[in-house]
């Protein structure tokens, strides 16, 4: 793929002339208002809405159903300020680019029962033909095609949502970005922001980290200088053999069926006796001693580069799937909110109704432990 890295980053200067009424607040989390909007996108506790117009095949009336303005009102009511909206590019486009009008109908559906039970909204594009975080191989890196049609659903979506308040909705340009070049991914950012900013200088703009929005990525990322209407965002599922135990679809830990344990060493020596030595090598990749200091010194990079870049911080998921065991579950959970608000880092948990939900899915029963221990209810 040809590299045109000056090409994209001297663009980036127009920005500058955008931007130069941007109040700065310095410190992680802080929500940055600008002069020109005169109001603030405050978050600080949300959820991800999972699985309706993202990761699903779920079509017609099914999809209309899966979600409805009754899910935001008990979203709200559980004390919840946000929502983190996942949203795919096959839900709202079809191969040659047509659009899927009812899809187009259930996003607005959803912004607007949101904004009806004073939740505010980011709208992430999760998932485009081009590119899965999970997937093999991303034509996204490698055909500029892909990247131009990238940044042209940007720009029809920029056209569909910019009549919402800047207060209200911000926009997520792409969930776990997994370019084998990070360049790849910084040049893309560029070329985005500048269609997103032609359209609309004070939208906040959350941008996650290289490689699953990995902590230990912040150091390789770049974005547009003097954009104060940026949010920076990281993911978080550490130590992954306990949050993703028994996970069925997990390729590194799934297979992986003996205890674990949540504050202390995850995998005792003993309890990996039977495994193979790849096996092996893979439940000890996160082999450490977990607990709440382990979390802060985890997160440490993204602290570090969003305050000296003057930006928000934001952990956009996290989670720990419910086959762990509960009081040590809860303990993980505790000790996130605990770290995240404790560095002003304002979060989204993993998710609403899915399969970490804070919502059973077939009973629709709120997880009240969890819910209590997330949103410090006494």
């Amino acid at each position: 793929m040809k590299k045109l890295k000056n090409a994209y980053f001297l663009p980036v200067l127009l920005l500058l002339v955008i931007t130069a009424s941007s109040k700065v607040i310095h410190g992680a989390g802080v929500p940055i208002e600008t002069k020109k909007a005169g109001k603030i996108f405050a978050i600080k506790r949300g959820v991800n809405i999972s699985h309706w117009l993202s990761q699903t095949k779920i079509k017609d009336e099914e999809r209309r159903a899966y979600i409805t303005e009754k899910d935001f009102k008990l979203i709200a009511s559980l004390g919840y300020d946000h929502v983190r909206f996942p949203i795919d590019e096959v839900h709202l486009w079809d191969s040659l680019g047509n659009r899927d009008e009812d899809g187009f109908k259930l996003m607005h559906h959803g912004i607007q029962w949101a904004k009806k039970y004073k939740l505010r909204v980011i709208a992430d594009l999760h998932v485009v033909r081009s590119h899965y975080f999970n997937a093999s191989y991303n034509p996204l890196w490698d055909e500029p095609k892909e990247r131009t049609k990238f940044v042209g659903l940007w720009q029809q979506l920029s056209d569909e949502l910019k009549k919402y308040p800047n207060d209200f909705l911000a926009y997520e340009i792409l969930n776990e970005a997994a370019a084998k070049d990070p360049e790849d991914w910084n040049e893309l950012i560029a070329q985005t922001m500048i269609a997103i900013r032609q359209k609309e200088p004070n939208r906040k703009v959350v941008i996650g980290s290289n490689s699953g929005q990995s902590v230990t990525t912040f150091h390789l990322l770049k974005i547009p200088e003097n954009d104060r209407n940026i949010i920076l965002s990281f993911h978080f599922y550490s130590p992954h053999v306990f949050t993703h135990y028994k996970a069925p679809w997990s390729k590194y830990v799934g297979f992986y069926k003996g205890p674990v344990q949540y504050p202390g060493k995850t995998i005792k020596p003993e309890d990996l006796k039977g495994y193979d030595s790849n096996q092996v090598k893979k439940l000890l990749k996160d082999d450490g001693f977990y607990n709440r200091d382990f979390l802060v010194k985890r997160m440490q990079e993204p602290i570090r580069y969003a305050k000296e870049k003057g930006l928000q911080l934001y952990c956009g998921e996290f989670g720990c799937y419910p086959t762990t065991p509960l009081d040590q579950r809860l303990q993980w959970y505790a000790d996130m909110r605990f770290v995240l608000e404790s560095n002003n880092i304002s979060w989204a948990n993993w998710d609403y109704k899915g399969s970490f939900g804070v919502v059973d899915p077939k009973t629709m029963l709120v997880q009240t432990a969890l819910v209590n221990v997330l949103l410090d209810k006494k």
